[in-house]
């Protein structure tokens, strides 16, 4: 007795929204791998191309009309968390760097070093926003983790803090270019990776 196999479109119909996931799934893990080669030696095509990736499986997730299965949701869920929380950091660097054309120098600390003028008319150089790199990462967690539990409002909450924390470093323009745009940057690639979870979790 031999099996009789169901007619190409239906075939087609059962497995397409499988190879969808699988490939939404790939394309995630790409992207993480080009954001993973350039956190120790920064290369503008890697994050120009890690940022294709996403947007490409953004699009691939609102193809299918099914919900994905459980280990794919998880699988993609891990990966979108991961590539969030490392790949805001290059990104953000990246858009500084189109963005401004200051002469700011980092400094030992994730900060940047600015020239403020004295009360004797003098100038002198002094730190602001350090730590930008580790806050950075819990901004992305926090900030990716919210919209994955589905609370956006919690991204409210989590820029308030960050303004609050940061306010009386904010004198100088160079501070508050940098820290606008860096966070905008930030919160924005959290969002994007975190919304791939979102639709593919439905």
């Amino acid at each position: 007795m031999t099996m009789a196999w169901p007619p190409l479109p239906v075939l087609f119909a059962q497995t397409a929204p499988q190879a969808l996931w699988v490939l939404a799934l790939l394309l995630l893990l790409a992207s993480l791998g080009c954001i993973a080669a350039t956190l120790r030696t920064p290369r503008r095509p890697l994050v120009y191309s890690a940022a294709g990736l996403l947007a490409a499986a953004f699009v691939v997730v609102l193809i299918p009309a099914q919900h994905a299965p459980l280990a794919v949701r998880l699988l993609i869920g891990v990966v979108a968390l991961a590539l969030a929380v490392l790949g805001g950091w290059p990104v953000s660097q990246l858009v500084l760097a189109l963005a401004t054309r200051s002469s700011v120098e980092p400094s030992a600390h994730g900060g940047i070093l600015v020239r403020a003028m004295t009360a004797e008319g003098g100038t002198t150089t002094r730190e602001v926003l350090r730590g930008g790199t580790t806050i950075g990462l819990l901004e992305r967690l926090a900030a990716a983790g919210t919209i994955m539990a589905g609370f956006p409002e919690g991204l409210a909450v989590l820029i308030a803090i960050k303004g609050v924390g940061r306010f009386t470093e904010l004198d100088e323009a160079e501070a508050r270019e940098r820290f606008i745009i860096g966070t905008l940057t930030s919160v924005i690639w959290a969002c994007a990776c975190a919304g791939v979870f979102r639709i593919v979790a439905g």
